[in-house]
């Protein structure tokens, strides 16, 4: 079992979380970005820079996860196919991405860039709370102990 983060857009205090995590629970934390990131000194935790490129790195997550493994990821197209792979994700906010709620992220995503496109709604996700980071730590801590 890993943990694959797609870093390119993971606030950095999250990925604080993880390190932490990973390191306490001896879990093997992989980060996958187009730009070289740094990650916290443990021989469990490491970073993959993969090419720029559209999806280039969402590729390479696809690719390497495996069934049961957790990948973070607020990316609903990656999601969905991970999710096809049998892996679980979770989004830096803490919500978890299911077979039961993919469809409708997607369809919601698809609209919201159509609104978007023509101008009807502007703007992206607020910044991140307090809240936000305490709710991704949960989810996280309730994935890890569901491992053990």
């Amino acid at each position: 079992m890993s943990i694959w983060v797609d870093a390119d857009a993971c606030p950095n205090a999250i990925k604080e979380t993880l390190f932490r995590a990973a390191i306490r629970s001896k879990t093997a934390l992989t980060l996958v970005a187009n730009h070289s990131i740094h990650v916290a000194k443990s021989p469990l935790i490491k970073m993959v820079q993969v090419q720029s490129g559209f999806d280039v790195a969402d590729d390479y997550i696809v690719q390497q996860a495996q069934a049961g493994d957790l990948v973070i990821t607020s990316d609903i197209p990656l999601a969905a196919e991970l999710i096809e792979k049998g892996a679980l994700v979770i989004t830096s906010r803490g919500e978890a991405y299911t077979a039961q709620n993919i469809r409708q992220k997607l369809n919601m995503r698809d609209f919201m860039e159509t609104m978007r496109s023509s101008g009807e709604v502007g703007g992206g996700p607020s910044a991140m709370s307090a809240k936000d980071k305490q709710t991704f730590a949960n989810a996280l801590d309730r994935y890890l102990a569901q491992q053990r």
